[in-house]
């Protein structure tokens, strides 16, 4: 059946060792399988020399990652085992890493350099405030000793020490600090200034005396620098390629994934045995998958080991998939629980677009739903909720808040507000009823159908002689019936001590009898904020009339139009979210679900290839 949520299915893949890491990548490809371990043949010793393999490529990527070259997006092909390509990758990296060690140094330092010189020029383009002799300056020593530094913002009190000399010069949103001093006296200043968090930079000891001269040193030295450091990262692309550093990249990160992901397999000299669960529960696309990676593999599908927990599988068409995020909030609904996705695409967009009932705001809500889904998915719901808040907006004939535009379908809100209240009411009574019969089909799944028949089922007429009773009088007298064979089943139905059970089902019928009459009460209030939403549209259309004939300025009118309708959708938009997600996790599924089902968790495509099929999608 469409409600009944999908179980997924155990498969077990024979693979040589030597293509476990290709037969992995094929698997996480299919973005279809979670992998679990089922064997006493365990590759304990296996996953710990990965680790530190991952440890140590982390220890490198500390020292050598701002220099790394993006990692190729072609994982390691071919038929290795895990220890060789880690083994390989790292030696590839450490090779590599002797090579470019000066080259690095030398880089960092020009960087330092430039950094420095890029102060002082800006320094030396304020206009105005003598500086002092910077060639002195700068060759200050031994007993003398100079410092310059900047600060975020204008300093108060530095704290200078008796013997320091200093000079502030304001540089727009920072400061600059020049002091020469006994050398003594300066350290402890560098300690005052750096709680200050200022940074301190290096002059030059070349540098001339003069603002003019020193201008030109600065900017040729800048110049000098920007020419070494591309004749250096040139050589250093030269290293990237000869030492293969991106193919070894993607590797190590292939690595770390599978430490990470993997748990551990069952490992022979020769093979290794990959288990666990798929939701492909025909098999086809893990075969497929297989073959493209041209691999020499068995795979089966036998029973589910028996103290294994098989995970649940949702299998909804497109148009039901947002909804799967009401029930994932109280659980992943059981083998033997109703998968409410695709009800609730017709039952939820109904109560938030009843609520929300405005052709304008509605366009709008759509139109923020294809917008924002593929960076944030749960606002997707805005699209059916939007239609349905359009659908409504004709009915009632509201555009933007003003029912001047069309005419009402069917009626005003504030026209026939008692009328709106018994309209969500006999809704709220369907969607109790609705939660009610997937409480009878869930029974008739675990196979207590006819103690379901017995007990609950009398339930179910008192509930319905409840909420026929406002149409039809005699419908009452289905409820002392329906509570006669409730306790009648119950009793029935327990093996001894009848007499306290019946006293105990008394009070259990009583209770849920009351909960369903309150969990229908509860409903009116997607007529009162039905109600709330005109009322708010009405002032605000309102207002701007009244403003508009006041003072003859239409555009004011006009503005006051815009701000309220944006303050109705975001605030009213809100509100009307929660309620309809309240309603249905509260009123709706506490009748059905229990959410006893554990989720499937697809094993996670590796970096690289996740970047390949991003890169291949973007492209297409």
């Amino acid at each position: 059946m469409a409600l009944r949520p999908a179980m997924a299915k155990w498969f077990e893949v024979l693979i040589p060792r030597d293509e476990l890491t290709s037969a992995l990548q094929c698997l996480a490809d299919t973005g279809e399988v979670e992998l679990q371990a089922h064997s006493d043949t365990s590759a304990a010793a296996l996953l710990p020399a990965l680790r530190a393999a991952v440890d140590e490529y982390k220890r490198l990527s500390r020292r050598y990652g701002e220099y790394w070259p993006q990692a190729s997006r072609a994982l390691a092909q071919g038929a290795r085992e895990p220890e060789e390509i880690a083994s390989v990758a790292l030696r590839q990296l450490r090779s590599w890493a002797l090579e470019v060690d000066p080259l690095i140094d030398r880089l960092q330092n020009l960087a330092h350099e430039r950094s420095a010189l890029q102060l002082l020029e800006r320094l030396l383009s304020q206009p105005g405030g003598e500086l002092p002799d910077l060639r002195l300056f700068a060759q200050a020593g031994p007993v003398l000793a100079s410092r310059a530094y900047v600060l975020a913002s204008e300093p108060r009190a530095l704290g200078v020490p008796p013997s320091v000399l200093a000079q502030t010069i304001p540089c727009g949103d920072e400061s600059y600090v020049l002091a020469v001093g006994p050398a003594e006296q300066i350290a402890a200043f560098d300690d005052t200034l750096g709680a200050r968090k200022a940074r301190r930079f290096v002059l030059p000891p070349a540098l001339p005396s003069d603002r003019d001269g020193a201008h030109v040193y600065t900017r040729t030295r800048i110049e000098a620098i920007a020419g070494e450091s591309q004749v250096l990262e040139s050589r250093l692309a030269e290293l990237h390629r000869a030492h293969e550093v991106s193919a070894a990249l993607a590797d190590l990160s292939f690595i770390e994934w599978l430490v990470q992901n993997v748990p551990q397999l069952a490992l022979t000299e020769h093979f290794a045995w990959i288990t666990g669960w798929t939701s492909d529960l025909v098999g086809g696309r893990l075969q497929v998958a297989l073959d493209q990676g041209h691999l020499h593999y068995l795979l089966r599908f036998p029973d589910a080991p028996q103290e294994m927990i098989r995970p649940v599988v949702l299998r909804n068409p497109r148009w039901a998939q947002p909804f799967e995020l009401f029930s994932r909030l109280l659980g992943m609904p059981g083998a033997s629980e109703a998968d409410p996705s695709r009800l609730l695409a017709f039952v939820a967009p109904l109560m938030f677009g009843y609520m929300f009932a405005d052709v304008g705001q509605g366009v709008v809500l759509v139109l923020a739903g294809v917008t924002l889904r593929r960076r944030f998915p749960p606002t997707e719901l805005l699209i059916p909720g939007g239609v349905a808040a359009i659908l409504f907006g004709f009915l009632f004939g509201s555009v933007f808040a003003s029912d001047a535009i069309l005419p009402a379908l069917w009626l005003r809100p504030l026209d026939r507000p008692l009328l709106m209240l018994e309209v969500s009411l006999a809704f709220g009574a369907c969607v109790v009823m609705l939660g009610l019969a997937l409480d009878a089909v869930q029974h008739y799944w675990s196979g207590l159908g006819a103690q379901w028949w017995a007990t609950r089922a009398g339930l179910v007429l008192s509930y319905a002689g409840m909420i026929g009773w406002p149409f039809e009088r005699r419908a009452l007298w289905a409820v002392p019936a329906g509570l006669g064979w409730y306790l009648v089943g119950r009793a029935m139905l327990a093996p001894s001590n009848r007499l306290s059970q019946l006293a105990s089902a008394v009070g259990e019928s009583l209770e849920t009898l009351l909960q369903l009459a309150i969990n229908t009460i509860s409903f009116v209030r997607v007529g009162a904020f039905a109600l709330a939403h005109a009322g708010l549209g009405s002032a605000v259309t309102g207002l701007a009339a009244s403003l508009g004939a006041a003072t003859g300025a239409r555009p004011a009118a006009w503005l006051i139009l815009a701000v309220g309708n944006a303050l109705i959708i975001a605030i009213e938009g809100l509100v009307v979210g929660i309620q309809t997600t309240r309603l249905v996790l509260f009123e709706f599924f506490i009748r059905f679900l229990r959410g006893s089902g554990r989720p499937f968790r697809p094993l996670p495509i590796p970096t690289a290839a996740a970047d390949s099929h991003l890169s291949s999608r973007t492209s297409s």
